[in-house]
């Protein structure tokens, strides 16, 4: 970021993280299975998580292997714009934030987000401990995703907010002035992320802060967002069902960004249905990324899978098997096993993943529907998906804007011809050079 007057600007733009991609890209097949070792860039759950934690911290922090990518930009345009100082170089890979101690240096901002789910959910609840009035807003296809939830419980522990327009839906208005605190039931089936936007800016409520959550059984998001805040130096009690934080400031330091489970799914991917062999380093078993659990289902699968402290190696079989697997917990790689589960020996089953229908497109719909379009029988459910094997053809694959759609079905691509990808670049969302890292398994 560059210094004008005093008030940083940011040095890039989305145009910049976009770059040139065509209207659509044919996937070539692959001429023999990949033996590859891939960098994935830093996971975008955790970048946004230290990010915003930085900007509420006491003095400057040092954020290593950020990811640089459409939902990052969008949240260190927004601090930017609340008065924060941020530098950033994307050739470095390193932000540093100067955080003021849970203050927002400016009031009366109004920030708009994209589709970036992540800043639009965890923001919020940190712009109600400022002195203003902040609006919050994004793209038409955000203004459909429900928030209904998050501005409940906020409320709840104490915070003005309003709708803008329709109830339940962005844009927000939210009135600064703190928070209160104290115990507050989150319906979170919707999505994880009301819980985690709550908990960032907890410990500078006015007293202790409870979250009982509910509509998941398992919160691994949420365990992410425990993990950077306990690194930031602030404690998080967990018990079943309940989240509770008292107040307490968080304290600068110097954090790296582990690379990002859900961007790795499709390299295990490529090894699994390729019969190839792919290892991903800086991701291993000591990661709190729900989404590495992918690489189980690939062992189910018949892959051989090997999980160190620092890194993890899929190798394909023959033929894979097919699965029967609740995805609750790691839907992020629902599309992937979806966009593989065709040249299974056996159906596919994907169960419990109806909240994917509020994520940037209804995801169950979209994978179904594209699934289809390449000649592969599928049964939609309510929240559930069952993918028949069989011959893939060759089609055009609508992406929706969705960045998960475009990369797990260019992974079909690397095994059947004749696979094109519509708007390739929204890949840009959470993972810029992907079809670059994809040809590198040639």
């Amino acid at each position: 970021m560059r210094p004008v007057g005093g008030v940083p600007e940011v040095d890039f733009s989305v145009e910049d993280v976009r770059g040139a991609f065509p209207g659509q890209l044919e996937i070539k097949p692959l001429d023999r299975p990949p033996n590859a070792t891939v960098q994935v860039p830093g996971s975008k759950s955790v970048t946004n998580r230290a990010l915003l934690l930085a900007a509420l911290a006491d003095g400057t922090s040092k954020i290593q292997n950020p990811l640089i990518s459409d939902d990052s930009y969008w949240l260190l345009a927004a601090l930017v714009r609340l008065g924060f100082e941020v530098h950033l170089n994307p050739k470095t890979t390193e932000a540093r934030i100067t955080g003021q101690k849970g203050i927002i240096p400016r009031k009366d901002v109004e920030l708009f987000v994209g589709n970036a789910g992540t800043v639009a959910r965890f923001l919020p609840p940190a712009l109600a401990l400022g002195a203003g009035s902040y609006t919050v807003d994004g793209v038409p296809r955000m203004r459909e995703r429900p928030v209904g939830d998050l501005v409940d419980a906020m409320r709840a522990l104490g915070a003005g907010v309003r709708y803008g327009e329709e109830e339940g839906r962005f844009p927000l208005i939210v009135a600064g002035g703190g928070l209160r605190g104290g115990r507050t039931r989150v319906a979170g089936a919707k999505s994880s992320q009301f819980v985690s936007g709550l908990l960032m800016a907890a410990p500078y409520a006015g007293e202790p802060v409870v979250l009982e959550v509910e509509g998941r059984e398992e919160w691994p998001y949420v365990g992410i967002t425990v993990a950077v805040m306990r690194a930031f130096g602030v404690e998080v009690e967990v018990g079943e069902g309940w989240f509770a934080v008292g107040p307490e400031v968080y304290r600068a330091r110097e954090y790296a960004v582990e690379p990002d489970a859900s961007g790795a799914s499709y390299f295990m991917a490529a090894a699994a249905v390729t019969g190839g062999r792919v290892k991903i380093p800086g991701l291993g078993v000591r990661s709190t990324q729900g989404d590495l659990r992918f690489a189980g289902v690939l062992r189910e699968m018949g892959c051989r899978v090997e999980l160190t402290p620092d890194s993890v190696e899929v190798e394909g079989p023959g033929r894979l098997r097919g699965v029967e697997v609740d995805m609750n917990a790691f839907s992020d790689t629902m599309i992937t096993l979806a966009a593989i589960a065709p040249f299974a020996e056996t159906p596919t089953v994907i169960k419990n993943v109806g909240h994917t229908r509020h994520q940037e497109t209804d995801r169950l719909s979209a994978v179904a529907t594209e699934l289809g379009r390449l000649g592969v029988t599928v049964e939609e459910g309510r929240d559930w998906l069952r993918v028949t094997p069989g011959r893939v053809g060759a089609a055009t694959v609508e992406t929706y804007g969705d960045h998960r759609m475009a990369m797990a079905f260019a992974v079909t691509g690397l095994v059947a011809p004749g696979i094109r990808i519509r708007d390739p670049g929204c890949v840009t969302k959470t993972f810029p050079d992907y079809f670059n890292r994809l040809e590198s398994l040639r």
